[in-house]
């Protein structure tokens, strides 16, 4: 395999294929890969995944949102109803206010029919069937009005000029007996057109007062809405930094959200000593399995390197298929190990890792076959927020693959991209299917029919785990070469 040096110029094949990457691949982090699945299916029928019409729109929104929108319609709702409950009792108090004063002029004219003197203005005598004795000419009233004001119970006739020719009126009735012993009804009314016109105005400015009112409620509900929340945005931000052995910071107040924390921390204690014993088991599962392995292996090669004399040659191939198998055993206790620790979230704090001595130290570990060749191009200096062995891990496992699928070439470029660093790994083997860009990254998945002599289909999985454990991403898609492209973006070293 013949390799060039790792270079700080420009390659101008490397360029091309690094700036013929696709932009998405920039995009937000995907869903773990495992049980991928399983989530999706969750989520479609969550709140979260919507829905159509009012519901999913309502589903959608976050909560400070909704509080502040119930307390809108609720505010605008019950201030209307105030509103026209407070103008229907105005108008009421207006009119039932002269009332006592209709009945005192009745009264008082009632007087003067007795009498028999001449009537005051405003006033109507009509008999107990409302036929008017005063010769003023009808009235503007009708039998069941009539039949109200002889009960003694006000009335009020009439509308708004717009709506009716007779105008608003309200009238009260007093009864008296003649001297001739027959009964008279006297009605007494006044114009109520300015108590409305008055009434009208007032109303006007109730709309304006309702909104201005909604809105301060609403904006007082936003601010409290926010002012409540805002423990829970400080306990998703300390969750987003929490690393291993870490707890939220329990809020001072003796309420949910203080028991919340103190759950989450239980549960976080928990999680804690459930990784730590499956790390414990997977070191020590690793190390029962890799002492008798490399002992098996070490006889088998032993075995071919020195065969016994008399040995057949069915015997010396029968020992080189147990140091193959050997070795691919002992590759996949290595990788179910690492892929065990990176599920489990043991993993250090992050630091710089300078790309192109990761990519030199990577290619030195890479065996030499002599039948691909690699060309690397970091044009600047670049760095990972991630540790050497994970980035060593990354690039060995990416390599591998490359290689293993490549036809004659693989090329590698490491470059910046705002705040995050891109690696590219492009070969020109027969690329992998869209169907299968998702799923190359779940366990023991091998595309081709053998997977390799030593490979169980664990490398690309690792890769995913050890990055997106880093809140990086890494996918695959086409290469400029027509093979297979595998783009990792890592968070930059600050």
């Amino acid at each position: 395999m013949s390799r060039s040096s790792l270079r700080r110029e420009g390659n101008p094949r490397a360029t091309r294929a690094a700036e013929s990457s696709p932009r998405d691949e920039d995009a937000a982090a995907p869903l773990p890969r495992e049980g991928k699945d399983q989530s999706t299916r969750a989520t479609e029928g969550s709140p979260r995944a919507g829905g159509g019409g009012l519901r999913g729109w309502w589903a959608r929104r976050g909560l400070r949102t909704r509080i502040t929108l119930v307390v809108a319609v609720v505010a605008v709702v019950v201030l209307a109803g105030l509103a026209r409950l407070g103008a229907g009792l105005l108008l009421s108090a207006v009119i039932t206010a002269g009332d006592g004063e209709l009945r005192e002029r009745a009264t008082t004219a009632g007087v003067a029919v007795t009498a028999g003197v001449p009537l005051p203005p405003g006033v109507r005598v009509t008999d107990v069937a409302g036929t008017p004795t005063d010769g003023r000419g009808p009235l503007p009233l009708d039998p069941v009005e009539i039949r109200t004001l002889a009960a003694g119970e006000p009335v009020t006739a009439g509308g708004a000029p717009r709506e009716s020719a007779v105008p608003l009126t309200r009238w009260v009735a007093v009864p008296v007996t003649l001297p001739d012993g027959s009964r008279r009804l006297v009605l007494a009314s006044r114009d109520l057109l300015g108590a409305v016109v008055l009434l009208g105005g007032a109303a006007r400015w109730f709309l304006p007062g309702v909104l201005v009112a909604a809105a301060a409620l609403t904006l007082a509900a936003w601010a409290a809405s926010r002012a409540a929340l805002r423990p829970v945005d400080r306990l998703r931000a300390a969750a987003r930094h929490l690393g291993t052995g870490q707890r939220l910071p329990v809020p001072p107040a003796a309420d949910e959200l203080a028991a919340l924390a103190v759950e989450i921390n239980g549960l976080l204690a928990r999680r804690d000593d459930a990784v730590e014993r499956l790390r414990r088991f997977s070191d020590d599962a690793a190390h029962e399995l890799r002492s008798p392995i490399a002992s098996v292996r070490a006889q088998a090669e032993v075995a071919v390197a020195h065969p016994s004399p008399g040995s057949s040659g069915e015997e010396r191939e029968a020992w080189r298929s147990v140091a193959r198998d050997a070795e691919r055993l002992s590759g996949v206790v290595g990788d179910l190990l690492a892929l065990a620790r990176a599920e489990g979230g043991t993993r250090g704090d992050p630091t710089p890792v300078d790309l192109a001595e990761a990519l030199g130290e990577a290619l030195a570990r890479t065996p030499d076959d002599g039948g691909v060749a690699v060309t690397v191009w970091v044009p600047v200096a670049v760095r990972a927020a991630a540790t050497a062995a994970e980035v060593g891990l990354v690039l060995d496992n990416l390599l591998a693959n490359a290689r293993r699928h490549a036809r004659s070439v693989v090329h590698v470029s490491a470059v910046p991209a705002g705040r995050w660093v891109r690696v590219l790994v492009d070969d020109d083997g027969p690329g992998i299917p869209p169907a299968d860009r998702e799923r190359v990254f779940d366990r023991f998945t091998r595309l081709d029919a053998t997977g390799g002599a030593t490979r169980a289909g664990l490398g690309l999985a690792l890769v995913a785990r050890l990055v997106e454990g880093r809140g990086g991403t890494v996918r695959a898609a086409e290469s400029p070469d027509g093979g297979a492209r595998l783009a990792v973006r890592w968070p930059a070293a600050d």
